[in-house]
Formats: structure tokens, C-alpha cells, sequence
């Protein structure tokens, strides 16, 4: 997520109050951090998410523990609301280019899902490139999903940006579990599309995410000798689509990303599945952290609390 280079053609495209976002996003996390070391670009990421963050709605607690992995352990944090059973568990993974972010840097968003659901969310705090590259984040989410399949609650995967993409591979991937999903939510994802077409071209240079931040990210994070192809990294790679759960994507529209909510659904589709791909309007990537600033914003982020409300009580909304 770096610094607008200019404003260009989304100058007048963009409501000011969005601007307001993206400039305070940049005067936090400026464009010269992709050059730091990464230990670095996560203290300045860390710094960001704590100025954003919005505390937990009431009626939320929390509790932090641990996921037994092979050799080591994944941390989790547990949001249930207070008082009440919840119906069914939503696995949230958390955005930042699979470089950046952990249990903090999502917490009021889990939260307020928490709340806005009422339904338990498990936080999962996979591992990071460039200490540990593919297929090790992808390792971690599987071992989370193993271990909230045993909770006996239904399970709703959820995921913004990179987690968005680990969402997808682990749907992909235990799609013939006993306690396969019972839907997903994809927040923005970046799923290995067609970077020659559609929002790679029309979106290249978009604010807070170019097709160039993409490409940094995905070298940091792909091991040496990385297939493209493999699904389990680029979901969109896969051959076979049929047997997912009911899926809602919601991209931005200004965000080189969108198309790939858009292949997403119509590969589901096109296998017999249900899916249903909504491009929030004059958004860019990252736009949940402006849903208290922008209306637009505020009305993206009630969507998708809706459709995981709808998909967790085993209803199709669309």
C-alpha cells in the first residue's frame, strides 16, 4: 500500500472525503517505506493500524491463544459476543500484502463483525515473507481451518487482500472436508488474474495499490522456482471450480484487483456454483479502513457484514 504518484484521472473521479482517506493513509505509510527493510515497513504499518483503529463495539470479547502447527505455533484471536451462543464461525484473514499485519492491525474490523453478525470470529496470524515464503501462510490458514472445523459451528471464510487469497485457496482445497465452508467472503482479493486485461490496464496506477506494489508483493512472498499456476498462490489457477461454497466478492472499483472478483465469480458460476461479485463504486483498495469517514465506504463494509450475516445462517442473499 504506497502513496498515490499523482492524482491524475482520479482527481474529480474520487469524493473528497475519500481523498481525505488516502491522503491520511499516505502521510502515515509515504511511498518511500517500499524501499525500507521490511521489519521496517511493518513498524510504520503497525503505527498506521493503531492510529486507525476504532476500539471494539460493546458486546464483543476477545481472547488470544495459540493453533498447534507443525513446529511451531499460529497465533489466533477469538472474538465471541458477549452473552449468547453465535450460530456459526466466520476465519478472518487479515490483508497486507502477505507482508504486513497481525492480530492488531484487523482487531476493530474482526470485531465489529463480531458484532454486526453475531458470530465468532477467529483472527489467524499466519506467518510472513520474506522469513516464510509459499507455502507457508497458505500452511498456517489450513492448520486455522482444521482447527476451527472442530468448533461443530458452521464455518464462513472471510479474507481482505492477501487474506482474501488465502480464503479462496483454503475453500479450494477442503472443499470435500466434513466440515467444509458453508461460504465465503472475499474483501478486495488478489487471486493471480490476468495482469494484461481489465482492471490491471484500467487501474494500474491507482491510489494506495499499483500493479507495481502487486508485483513487489508476490516476489517477496513466492519461494525460489514459485509456478504462477500452483492454485494454492494464485487461486485462479486452478482447473476446477465446482463444489465451492456460496461466494460473495466485493472489490473496488479503482483498484487494478477488481477484475479478479470479477473472474471469480463467473469460473463458480460457469461450474454450477453460486457467486455474486459486487464492484463498490469510486472505492480504492483498503476501503474498509475509511468506513467511518466515507459513506460509501461505511455502506461497502454493512454490505459485507450482511452477506456474511446471510451465508453464515446457510441463506443465499443475492
Amino acid at each position: 500500500m504506497t502513496a498515490d504518484r499523482h492524482r491524475g484521472k482520479y482527481e474529480t473521479r474520487l469524493d473528497p472525503a475519500l481523498w481525505a482517506y488516502i491522503d491520511t493513509v499516505n502521510a502515515w505509510y509515504p511511498p518511500e517505506v517500499i524501499g525500507l527493510p521490511i521489519d521496517k515497513q511493518r513498524a510504520v504499518y503497525d503505527r498506521m493500524c493503531r492510529a486507525f483503529h476504532q476500539g471494539r463495539p460493546p458486546g464483543v470479547k476477545a481472547s488470544d491463544g495459540l493453533v498447534a502447527a507443525s513446529g511451531h505455533g499460529i497465533p489466533i484471536r477469538h472474538y465471541q459476543p458477549a452473552g449468547k451462543a453465535a450460530r456459526a464461525m466466520v476465519l478472518y484473514f487479515h490483508g497486507g500484502g502477505f507482508i504486513l499485519g497481525g492480530l492488531d492491525s484487523h482487531d476493530d474490523i474482526c470485531a465489529e463483525i463480531c458484532a454486526g453478525t453475531g458470530f465468532d470470529v477467529l483472527s489467524v496470524d499466519y506467518r510472513l515473507a520474506p522469513e516464510h515464503v509459499h507455502p507457508a501462510a497458505f500452511d498456517d490458514a489450513m492448520a486455522a481451518f482444521a482447527w476451527a472445523a472442530t468448533s461443530g459451528l458452521p464455518l464462513v471464510l472471510c479474507g481482505e487482500s492477501a487474506g482474501g487469497n488465502l480464503a479462496a485457496a483454503v475453500a479450494q482445497a477442503t472443499r470435500q472436508h466434513i466440515r467444509a465452508a458453508i461460504g465465503q467472503v472475499l474483501i478486495y482479493p488478489g487471486l493471480g488474474g490476468d495482469e494484461a486485461a481489465g482492471s490491471y490496464v484500467e487501474h494500474a496506477e491507482a491510489p494506495l495499490l499499483s500493479v507495481s506494489d502487486i508485483a513487489f508483493y508476490r516476489n517477496v512472498r513466492s519461494a525460489k522456482r514459485q509456478s504462477p499456476d500452483d492454485p494454492t498462490f494464485s487461486p485462479l489457477r486452478d482447473n476446477d471450480f465446482s463444489g465451492l461454497p456460496p461466494t460473495v466478492i466485493i472489490t473496488a472499483e479503482c483498484d487494478p484487483l477488481s477484475s479478479d472478483g470479477e473472474t471469480y465469480r463467473d469460473r463458480i458460476v460457469a461450474a454450477g456454483g453460486k457467486a455474486w461479485w459486487h464492484e463498490e463504486k469510486r472505492l480504492v483498495h483498503s476501503f474498509l479502513r475509511a468506513r467511518t469517514t466515507v459513506p460509501a465506504a461505511a455502506e461497502a463494509f454493512a454490505r459485507i457484514i450482511a452477506a456474511i450475516a446471510s451465508l453464515g445462517r446457510g441463506e443465499w442473499p443475492y
